[in-house]
């Protein structure tokens, strides 16, 4: 069932089984890619389901075979071509992180597809992830020149440790679900035919629970997370923003579309 309670996201669509609430990626013909109208509904969202007393549990996932596929390039180049547009982007880049941490209810990633920079990021914070066995996900901002401060350097270490994490952030390396799901990154890696079921099963489970215990319970739990982000997250986009305006981001964004591996100078 749609939900008119959501309104002007230009991004997001919104279903409404019971008291379980659908966010969904809804830009199909830019794979769900992160763009400035995605990055400003993210910005948004959560905090409306924080006051939505509708609903007590979330299930966020794209539309079609992505779930977030990254950071648009054509976004990226205005962000290198307009410094205002970047220190504005900056701003809602730590509301999404924080408004999605200071959620109350409890929040599935249904991992249809790849995810990717952002996409992986608004994933992991979330509370439990069910992905398709044939979606990839991971973090490749070093591969576009940038420092991975969105988020991943907040969630990924305490998911799968420091050992693991910084190969992974490092390399910009992307894992298939399977073994994200083997390394403890994700919760569950599972064939297309059977995605649904298993995060249907999970939300009902939660939405059929004691709601103020699970919601407090996940709360408490994200605390720490929040003490980690309010640590991190201020210095992490401090640092993309000198990358945002480095000569190796500009070549890797330039080797994109133009279809070739980039030429990096350590500039």
């Amino acid at each position: 069932m749609t939900t008119n309670t959501y309104q002007d996201y230009r991004t997001l669509s919104f279903e409404r089984s019971g008291r379980i609430l659908k966010i969904i990626i809804d830009s199909p013909e830019s794979r769900n890619a992160v763009d400035d109208a995605l990055h400003t509904d993210l910005a948004r969202v959560f905090h409306e389901v924080n006051d939505d007393a509708a609903t007590d549990v979330v299930i966020l996932t794209g539309v079609g075979r992505w779930f977030c596929a990254g950071g648009d390039m054509t976004w990226f180049q205005d962000l290198i071509d307009a410094p205002q547009r970047w220190h504005h982007m900056i701003v809602d880049a730590k509301r999404i992180i924080d408004s999605l941490l200071a959620l109350e209810k409890p929040i599935i990633a249904r991992v249809n597809g790849a995810a990717a920079g952002l996409g992986a990021s608004i994933a992991l914070l979330c509370d439990m992830v069910v992905a398709v066995d044939t979606a990839v996900i991971g973090d490749p901002h070093v591969k576009m020149g940038l420092v991975a401060g969105d988020g991943g350097a907040i969630i990924w270490p305490q998911l799968v440790g420091f050992a693991r994490a910084k190969e992974m952030l490092l390399t910009g390396r992307m894992l298939s679900a399977k073994e994200a799901a083997a390394i403890g990154l994700i919760n569950y890696a599972v064939p297309a035919e059977e995605l649904d079921a298993k995060t249907d099963a999970l939300a009902n489970e939660l939405a059929m629970g004691a709601t103020l215990a699970i919601r407090w319970t996940k709360t408490v739990m994200n605390l720490e997370l929040r003490r980690i982000s309010d640590l991190l997250t201020e210095a992490a986009l401090a640092y993309e923003t000198k990358t945002n305006f480095s000569e190796d981001h500009q070549e890797a964004v330039r080797a994109f579309v133009e279809k070739r591996q980039p030429k990096f100078t350590g500039r």
